[in-house]
C-alpha cells in the first residue's frame, strides 16, 4: 500500500538512480505518421532510425571457459560494488561469481533495467492485440488523463514516443523525482509537465515515459502490469517474478524497482537473444519487436549511447552490444555475434553515483568480448 515511507524511500532511490541516461540527446528526424497499423507485428513498429549502425564481425564464437575467464574474474574480485558476475556462452553458463555477501539466490533490485521489461511487455501486449502499434496515440489510450486546457500536442503523443523517451513532456527523473513520485497521481503528474520539445524530438530521459506505458498496459489488458507479466513473460521463461511498487492508483511502477536474481536477468536476457524464443522453443516475444527494440532510434546526450525501445545499443569491438541498464550497475548485457549473455548486479542503493563502476564494468565486459573472439 501507498505511503509517505515509501514515498520518501522511492525519493531517495530514485532521483539518483531513475536511470543514468541524462535527459536531452541527439535524435533522428522523426517519421511522419502514417495511418492505423495494421496486421504483423512487423506493421506495429517504425524503421529504426538512420544513425549509423555498428557491423558486427559473423565469426564461429569462440568456447569460453573458466580458465579465459579467470583475469576478469579477477578485475571483478576488486570492485567493491560489484555483487555478481554471469556469463553464459553459446547457451552454457560459463561463468558464475558473487561478491560481498551476495548469494545466488539474492534478489537484486534491477532498477531501471525493468524499462527492457516494460518494453517486452508492450510487444506483447501489440502482438495479443491489446495495442494497435508503436503509433497509436495517449488521446486513444489514456483518454480520461489529460486536464481540461492540456496542450493537444501531448494527446498526439505515441506509444513509440514513450519507448524512446521522446515524448517531448519534462522529465520526471532527476532533481524532478522526488516530486513526482510524491505527487498523488503519478500518471497525471506526468501528463501536466509542460512540452520541453516536440514529440518525437530529442531523447529526453524520463521514468514517467514507461510508468505511462504500465498504465497503458493496464488498461488495455485488462489487468495489472504485474499480473500480465506473470502471465505472459515470467511463466514461460520459468522465473519468479514478485509483485513491486506501486502508485498511489494501484498501478505497478513502470520503468523502476523490479526484482531478479541473477540467473533470472540471464535468462531475460538470453530470450532476446534467441529472438524471443525460449530454450524450449515457445516464441514469448516476437522475434520482430526484438529486432525492432535493438535498433538504434535515437542517442542520449550524456552517454553518447544510443537507444531503441527500452535497450541500450554499444560497441565492443567490432561487436554490436544491446543492453538493459539500472542504476548503479545492474546490466543484462547481449552480444548476439559471439551468442554472449552477460549479467552484472551492484549495490543498488548507494547515495552517490559512481561513474568509475560504471566504466569497471563496461571494461569487462569488453575484456569477456575480447576473450570470446580470440
Amino acid at each position: 500500500m501507498w505511503n509517505r515511507t515509501i514515498a520518501r524511500r522511492l525519493v531517495l532511490g530514485g532521483a539518483l538512480g531513475a536511470g543514468s541516461a541524462g535527459l536531452l540527446g541527439a535524435s533522428a528526424p522523426r517519421p511522419s505518421r502514417g495511418g492505423p497499423p495494421t496486421g504483423t507485428i512487423a506493421e506495429h513498429t517504425r524503421p529504426a532510425s538512420s544513425l549509423p549502425r555498428p557491423q558486427a564481425r559473423r565469426a564461429a564464437p569462440a568456447a569460453l571457459d573458466s580458465l579465459s575467464l579467470a583475469p576478469v574474474y579477477a578485475q571483478a574480485r576488486q570492485l567493491p560494488r560489484l555483487r555478481s558476475l554471469l556469463v553464459q556462452s553459446r547457451g552454457r553458463l560459463v561463468g558464475e561469481r558473487y561478491f560481498h555477501g551476495a548469494t545466488r539466490a539474492g534478489r537484486a533490485n534491477i532498477k531501471s533495467a525493468s524499462k527492457s521489461v516494460i518494453s517486452a511487455l508492450v510487444g506483447i501486449a501489440i502482438a495479443r492485440g491489446h495495442i494497435r502499434g508503436v503509433d497509436q496515440t495517449l488521446g486513444e489510450l489514456l483518454p480520461g488523463q489529460f486536464g481540461r486546457d492540456a496542450d493537444p500536442r501531448k494527446r498526439a503523443i505515441t506509444v513509440e514516443d514513450l519507448l524512446t523517451m521522446r515524448s517531448g513532456l519534462e522529465s520526471t527523473s532527476f532533481e524532478n523525482y522526488g516530486s513526482w513520485v510524491t505527487s498523488g497521481n503519478w500518471v497525471r503528474d506526468a501528463l501536466r509537465r509542460p512540452l520541453v520539445a516536440e514529440p518525437g524530438g530529442p531523447m529526453i530521459y524520463s521514468t514517467g515515459s514507461t510508468h505511462l506505458l504500465s498504465a497503458i498496459l493496464t488498461r488495455r489488458t485488462g489487468t495489472s502490469t504485474y499480473r500480465f507479466a506473470q502471465r505472459e513473460l515470467a511463466a514461460p521463461l520459468g522465473i519468479t517474478l514478485r509483485p513491486w511498487q506501486r502508485d498511489p492508483q494501484g498501478i505497478y511502477f513502470g520503468g523502476n524497482d523490479m526484482y531478479l536474481t541473477p540467473r533470472e536477468m540471464l535468462r531475460f536476457g538470453a530470450l532476446y537473444l534467441n529472438g524471443g524464443r525460449t530454450t524450449g522453443g515457445r516464441q514469448v516475444v516476437p522475434r520482430r519487436w526484438v529486432e525492432a527494440s535493438t535498433a538504434p532510434r535515437t542517442r542520449s546526450g550524456w552517454s553518447g549511447q544510443e537507444y531503441g525501445y527500452g535497450w541500450w545499443i554499444r560497441n565492443a569491438g567490432a561487436h554490436r552490444v544491446y543492453y538493459a541498464w539500472g542504476y548503479g550497475g545492474q546490466f543484462i548485457f547481449v552480444v548476439p555475434s559471439l551468442e554472449l549473455v552477460v549479467v552484472t548486479t551492484s549495490e543498488s542503493e548507494a547515495t552517490t553515483r559512481d561513474g568509475g563502476h560504471l566504466g569497471a564494468v563496461h571494461r569487462l565486459l569488453d575484456e569477456i568480448v575480447a576473450a570470446a573472439s580470440a
